[in-house]
């Protein structure tokens, strides 16, 4: 029996390409990563989520897309 219920997270890049637009910030260039998101529950993998994530290639602020 399992009395420690451990969750744990893995996210792990699929791919990265260049997405339209520039960073409002500085003026860089915008890269959207495809990444997969595991949830393990006691070291069983129970949910999987694919998203994808825009970051600033040259300041690496996180974007928001709206």
């Amino acid at each position: 029996m399992c009395l420690v219920f451990v969750c744990d997270q893995e996210e792990r890049v699929i791919g990265r390409h260049q997405a339209p637009g520039a960073c409002p910030y500085c003026g860089g260039m915008i890269q959207a990563m495809d990444v997969e998101s595991q949830w393990r529950f006691c070291f069983v993998p129970f949910y999987f989520k694919t998203k994808r994530k825009f970051n600033c290639s040259v300041c690496a602020k996180r974007l928001v897309v709206q």
